[in-house]
């Protein structure tokens, strides 16, 4: 050893140091009395070794085998590193003699693994630095590889605690951290990072939302695809970030505070940032597949530790199950995996104080072993009762990439929510004018009941979203018939072919007649009242209140461009945002109506079980068209509240009363109006047909209607009345 080593060793561990047996519990590494413990798990590996790194240092410092005999308890390895502080750099190496399956059991001693319970990596720093090591460049051997990092977890929470906003008050925005802030409109002083997500609040609190909801903010590499824009020829990054490297670090290059661990400070500061303002967060979590992919992916850390244990495989050939569309698929039900996914998720929840989750590709969740669809599942049922989660928001998107599609049907407890999608193919359905969706819309208006009342759920258990990061953004879902991919650089292959959109007579936006412009500004208007008058819970998608665009591709993930980022400022449709905004007024003033607080009273089953009467209508008051050519319908809701109810987000019961009319018929009709329940007047909320300020009342109500007995709709618009 050097004599430079030495004194780097010296400085990393000091003196006195020893390596003593440790302990097998807790997993990763964790900080004691002084020193490091450090356990891993690795049923069929023969040797494995502890690997320290000075920081900053390509080159292993020193490294520990273990003794199978002393250093091992069970399956897990583990060893006491006494007078070892944080910010030191770690990895495992694993191996297997002899290894008769090579393809089942994928050792390789030559490559130092992250450790699946690290709470932060470093060689990732920087954004988009390390895609030279896909693409073969020549500075890629100057890259630093991913290594775990031993980070201080101090923080001063202060007086922060579980916001607890009941689901049914929640209105959720889902968000990129790096696109929300990249755009240099957005005028941030760090731009894509935690801390410029943190100088937006202000807009979150004005807009009104309730909770954001991140994409991948845990460790993933950008840099995993080969792809180049072909109209442009720019190196395209992996920007959504659903190739997860680890569960339990927050990504450093998404932290202005880039050393020693400063991502996971300065991710803790922008929670309770949040917090602060009365915004919750909840997280997306991919825990259906990782970056690894398939036999030709790089290894980093499960694939190295023990590949039999931690994916699906074919027992013969030893080939990836592929049910995620990424190449592998996390064998979840296998109890040390589910074992990671609980601990990740109660460390997001106890350490990083986070409210919720949003689970990728959740039905992957509910596969067996062998990859069959189970009937109870346990780790969905573990999840759902876990005590530590008793209060955690739980969001599944109920499919997967293999076929398998659960909405409605998803194993729940009565706990878990649902992205609902069919809820948003049935309203762009109805708003492009489909015949036969009358029906379906009523549906869907009252929460769904036809899909989760078997299942025992309430309708606050529907996420209901026209869009999401996947997909089209709402100014495109106005503007094109067909999806413009060219520059993700797959030919036009990738991406949804069917999108159920609507370009109102002009594809694209350039050379826009007035016309076509008028009328896809009012049929934005229309997606956003239905999605903001539907009980359950509505979702927004980052930049749609402002007109975002992208261009029309419809699976923008590896646009790291002005294509996927948030414009700020002048550009932006403020008009738009004003109709968001006041929408989501008219949901806090009619908490009766619009929350799931009360049950229903309907004329469509004559049920009565509490203070919320529903009554449909169409043209004439009680005679709603549930006929395959109808395309407009009328709904009447009227709320009282027992004496002493409240409503989520404490609002005072009321009386309160709301007549909609939601018309994708291409001519105007005439409505009478029905009397109101309340015996007062209809006044005016509402009426997409109308240019803004004109198009909704600035003060919740407008002014009372002059005829009480008709109001005319124009074609394709969306009326609002109140009473009450």
């Amino acid at each position: 050893m050097t004599n430079q080593a030495r004194s780097k060793l010296l400085d990393l561990i000091g003196e006195g140091f020893q390596v003593l047996r440790g302990h097998p519990l807790p997993l990763g590494a964790t900080i004691v009395r002084n020193g490091v413990n450090f356990s891993v798990f690795s049923r069929n590996a023969t040797a494995v070794t502890l690997v320290l790194y000075y920081p900053g240092d390509p080159e292993p410092l020193i490294e520990f085998p273990l003794d199978p005999r002393a250093n091992r308890t069970g399956d897990v390895w583990h060893a006491l590193v006494r007078g070892l502080d944080p910010g030191v750099e770690y990895g495992y190496r694993a191996a297997r003699v002899p290894n008769a399956q090579p393809r089942i059991h994928r050792f390789d001693p030559d490559v130092v693994l992250i450790d699946p319970y690290a709470k932060a990596l470093c060689g990732g720093e920087v954004w988009g630095e390390r895609a030279a090591l896909h693409c073969a460049l020549p500075q890629a051997a100057a890259r630093r590889p991913r290594r775990s990092l031993l980070a201080n977890g101090d923080f001063d929470w202060g007086f922060d605690q579980p916001l607890n906003i009941p689901l049914a008050a929640s209105v959720i925005y889902e968000l990129h951290v790096r696109g929300f802030t990249a755009h240099p409109s957005s005028a941030v002083a760090s731009p894509g990072t935690f801390a410029g997500l943190i100088e937006k609040i202000p807009s979150l609190q004005d807009l009104g939302v309730t909770a954001v909801e991140l994409l991948p903010v845990n460790e993933f590499e950008e840099g995993d695809t080969d792809r180049v824009n072909p109209l442009t020829g720019e190196r395209l990054l992996n920007l959504w970030g659903y190739h997860s490297l680890g569960f339990f670090a927050p990504k450093a290059s998404y932290a202005r505070d880039r050393t020693g661990g400063g991502q996971v400070a300065e991710f803790k500061t922008m929670v309770k940032a949040l917090h602060a303002a009365g915004i919750e967060v909840i997280l997306d979590v991919v825990f259906n597949h990782t970056a690894e992919g398939d036999e030709r992916g790089e290894t980093t850390s499960f694939r190295g530790l023990d590949n039999a244990v931690y994916y699906l495989l074919d027992g013969g050939s030893g080939a990836y199950a592929n049910y995620s569309g990424c190449g592998n698929t996390l064998n979840c039900n296998h109890p040390v995996v589910r074992d990671l996914i609980l601990e990740s998720l109660r460390y997001w929840v106890t350490e990083m104080h986070v409210d919720g989750f949003r689970f990728d590709l959740a039905s992957i969740l509910g596969r067996g072993r062998d990859g069959a669809v189970l009937s109870n599942p346990p780790l969905l049922e573990q999840i759902a009762g876990d005590p530590v989660l008793g209060s955690t928001k739980v969001i599944a998107e109920a499919w997967d990439a293999a076929g398998l599609y659960q909405v409605g049907t998803f194993p729940a407890w009565g706990r878990w929510a649902e992205w609902n999608g069919k809820f948003r193919d049935d309203v762009r359905r109805f708003v492009r004018g489909e015949p036969g969706m009358t029906q379906p819309l009523a549906a869907r208006l009252m929460g769904s009941p036809d899909v989760y009342r078997a299942s025992g759920r309430e309708t606050y258990h529907s996420i209901n979203f026209i869009t999401a990061h996947d997909g089209f953004t709402l100014a495109d879902l106005v503007a094109y018939d067909r999806k413009h991919n060219e520059a993700n650089g797959e030919a036009g292959r990738d991406g949804s072919d069917d999108n159920l959109s609507w370009n109102c007579g002009h594809e694209g936006r350039a050379d826009v007649p007035e016309q076509v412009a008028a009328l896809r500004r009012r049929q934005a208007r229309n997606l956003i009242a239905i999605l903001l008058l539907a009980r359950g819970v509505p979702m927004l998608l980052a930049g749609d209140e402002r007109g975002r665009t992208q261009g029309g591709n419809n699976n923008a993930y590896c646009q790291d461009n002005p294509t996927s980022w948030v414009a700020w400022g002048e550009g932006g449709d403020e008009d738009l945002r004003r109709f968001v905004k006041l929408m989501l007024r008219l949901r806090e003033r009619h908490p009766g109506v619009l929350y799931d607080r009360l049950s229903q009273r309907s004329d469509v089953d004559g049920t009565a079980r509490g203070e919320l009467t529903v009554l449909w209508h169409g043209i004439r008051p009680h005679e709603p068209d549930w006929g395959g050519d109808s395309r407009s319908l009328a709904l009447q809701m009227a709320a009282t509240c027992p004496a002493g109810e409240s409503f989520p987000g404490g609002a005072k019961p009321r009386c309160l009363e709301l007549y909609c009319v939601f018309n994708a018929y291409w001519e105007p009709l005439t409505f009478e109006l029905p009397a109101p329940v309340a015996g007062s007047a209809w006044r005016f909320v509402a009426d997409t047909s109308r240019e803004s300020p004109h198009d909704i009342a600035e003060e919740g109500v407008g002014e009372e209607l002059a005829d009480q007995h008709a109001y005319w709709v124009q074609s394709r618009t969306v009326v609002i009345l109140a009473a009450g």
